[in-house]
């Protein structure tokens, strides 16, 4: 089997990108929140592998040093100025989480870059316990406490699975000592962006070929969020998974979305 290639660095405006595949098609994956904003490797990249064999993928982070009061427009018209610099014209678009949030703003402001848009993951609002949660992480991130930080996160996001409570928070204690970044402000920046975002009137101006995909026990959002999200927005499609959480992956994901 060929190896798929992977390339990383930064975008016009700075931003932080991993490169994978080389298919004929650009593909613009807005990532999920991150502890800092640089190119990103794991899991992160590894779940849309599948798409490297049609699309070139540009994984794509916020830009580093995001001003204080930076809003989710904001980021937004960044992805929007990168596109129209890198790309000239419409790419296909998958906003993933926290991205998804962004993905929103960036179909609806700015329509001339999206052509097709994957929501994954992520709806017009956090619910309650997803802006909890973020807030708890952003208030561990002000204190340094990364390993605590990452522990509530990833605890949160298995809490359906209690057997892996040892596993997750030794791991999250590893993390917090080989990977702390220097600087929590662009984590803080974009959870208290996100804990803004409320898009359920807005949703009608996407005019972008849409497809929602979650799962239904996604702990940041619940089944009637993902319903209203496709709801709102004229022609969408909604894909739901029985039984799976944050985010979605697998191959029946997969073949979904390159179906779309």
């Amino acid at each position: 089997m060929t190896a798929i290639p992977v390339t990383a660095g930064y975008l016009p405006g700075g931003m932080p990108y991993n490169r994978l595949g080389d298919g004929p098609h650009p593909m613009v994956i807005v990532q999920g929140l991150t502890f800092e904003n640089k190119p990103q490797a794991g899991m992160m990249l590894g779940m849309y592998h599948f798409l490297a064999h049609d699309y070139t993928v540009y994984s794509v982070v916020r830009q580093p040093n995001l001003p204080q009061s930076y809003t989710l427009a904001n980021m937004a018209a960044d992805y929007a100025a990168m596109i129209r610099q890198e790309f000239g014209g419409p790419v296909d678009v998958i906003g993933v989480s926290t991205g998804g949030s962004i993905v929103q703003h960036l179909a609806a402001d700015h329509p001339d870059v999206v052509r097709r848009l994957v929501i994954h993951s992520c709806a017009h609002t956090l619910g309650a316990a997803g802006k909890e949660v973020q807030l708890r992480l952003a208030r561990l991130a002000r204190e340094r406490r990364w390993g605590d930080a990452y522990a509530a996160l990833l605890g949160f996001m298995t809490q359906r699975h209690p057997l892996l409570k040892p596993f997750v928070w030794l791991m999250s204690q590893a993390m917090g000592l080989v990977d702390a970044p220097k600087d929590p402000s662009d984590l803080i920046v974009t959870i208290e962006a996100e804990d803004q975002h409320a898009f359920r009137d807005r949703l009608a101006e996407i005019v972008a070929p849409t497809l929602v995909i979650a799962g239904e026990d996604d702990p940041f959002y619940s089944p009637e969020l993902f319903q209203e999200t496709a709801g709102g927005i004229p022609g969408a499609r909604l894909i739901l998974y029985e039984g799976m959480g944050h985010p979605a992956t697998g191959k029946q994901f997969e073949r979904d979305v390159l179906a779309f």
